[in-house]
């Protein structure tokens, strides 16, 4: 069942660094800050609002880290793919390949005082952030050097410092927790937002409108970005939802569909929603964006979907494929340059799974810990009596 309207050498420690600082381009242009102005691909929809401009400001060095963030998001993820099949990872996996442009556009737009919380399909997010590809794939195997002390695995990535709160496994709970995070932004006054990232399939969820409803009365700076890939799990959106124009579904609350494909979209949309959401209170944005991979590895993906469909996607809309002919189209670097940057990104990829596969497993004790707060919950005494009692405050 296709959906028709979808075809419309680096040194070894590189690894260990953030994103934006893990590069050094060869060619001088690649630092270059003289402005340049690109046009969004497709206008934007609206819903209670006028639309922000087509016209985007960018620049040399912002359109070659574009390239080389996704292409390393794109590269991390189908790692994890043969980590997954070589059953060094386990348990939940949910990959980003194809949804790039959402992750990277957004933090162009934003700084790391405003809070991301998202649902689990979180690893390009937390690299965004500033998360290190050492982090992400010692977490995604479970070790100690991690992001959660390879407690959380592959859905619950956290960087508190970098105001990410994280990926969440329950369908739609992070939205209300989003929307407190906004409060936090708002009782503070520190002039920054909260974005609550959610899919098509979770847009259904009541929590969803109740978290919106008290943020509306509340005036709450709290941007919802339901990232509609098409399909929630092996279910079309058509199948799951009367009206899949999710940028309405605020109703009284404004709204905004974007071509979630298009990193400079995705820019424009959110410096848009967050000069709104900081003068007025809540909007929603819906990033027209797809998977390429199927929910999670546990889904190939394709029975419910053809092959051309997805191909289709890859050829006309890829996120990636779009940077790469802006930045060949304005001169700034060529095919092999670009090819090039691709290859060290690859290095650096394998470089951060060998040196997490070092990493040793938690503890066994470590089970037990950021479970309860201190002097709180239960407490277990008398190993050979076999007891636990409640501890009062």
């Amino acid at each position: 069942m296709a959906l028709s309207h979808l075809k419309s050498s680096s040194s070894g420690s590189n690894f260990l660094k953030p994103l934006a600082t893990a590069f050094s381009l060869r060619r001088p242009i690649s630092t270059s800050t003289d402005p340049l102005t690109i046009e969004t691909s497709i206008p934007f929809t609206t819903h209670r609002c006028d639309p922000p401009s087509r016209t985007v400001d960018t620049s040399p060095q912002e359109l070659l880290s574009f390239f080389r963030d996704m292409a390393t998001m794109r590269r991390m993820e189908i790692a994890a793919d043969s980590l997954y099949k070589a059953k060094l990872i386990r348990g939940f996996c949910h990959l980003y390949d194809g949804q790039e442009a959402v992750a990277v556009g957004m933090e162009a737009a934003i700084t790391k005082q405003d809070s991301i919380i998202t649902a689990y399909r979180d690893h390009c997010t937390f690299l965004g952030r500033g998360g290190t590809l050492l982090e992400i794939f010692s977490e995604l195997m479970g070790r100690q050097g991690g992001c959660s002390s390879g407690k959380g695995g592959s859905m619950h990535f956290y960087k508190k410092n970098s105001g990410f709160y994280g990926g969440h496994g329950i369908v739609g709970a992070q939205v209300p927790l989003g929307c407190g995070l906004a409060f936090a932004h708002k009782y503070n006054k520190d002039d920054a937002v909260a974005f609550a990232l959610y899919g098509d399939g979770a847009a259904n969820q009541g929590q969803l409108f109740e978290a919106l409803n008290i943020s509306a009365l509340w005036d709450l700076p709290i941007i919802l970005v339901c990232e509609n890939n098409h399909y929630g799990m092996g279910t079309a959106e058509w199948r799951a939802a009367k009206s899949p124009a999710y940028y309405k579904r605020g109703d009284y609350v404004p709204g905004l569909k974007v071509d979630g494909m298009d990193a400079f979209a995705v820019k424009q949309a959110c410096k848009f929603a967050k000069e709104h959401a900081l003068k007025s209170g809540p909007i929603i944005l819906e990033m027209d964006t797809y998977r390429y991979h199927g929910h999670s590895m546990s889904d190939p993906g394709s029975t419910y979907r053809t092959r051309d469909e997805i191909s289709g996607v890859r050829q006309e809309r890829d996120p990636i494929e779009r940077i790469r002919k802006l930045i060949v189209t304005h001169d700034l670097a060529t095919e092999k340059e670009l090819k090039d940057i691709e290859k060290e990104v690859r290095k650096q990829v394998d470089e951060a799974i060998a040196q997490a596969k070092e990493s040793p497993m938690p503890e066994p004790s470590e089970l037990f810990t950021n479970v309860y707060a201190k002097g709180m919950g239960v407490e277990a005494f008398g190993a050979d009596r076999k007891e636990v009692r409640a501890v009062l405050p």
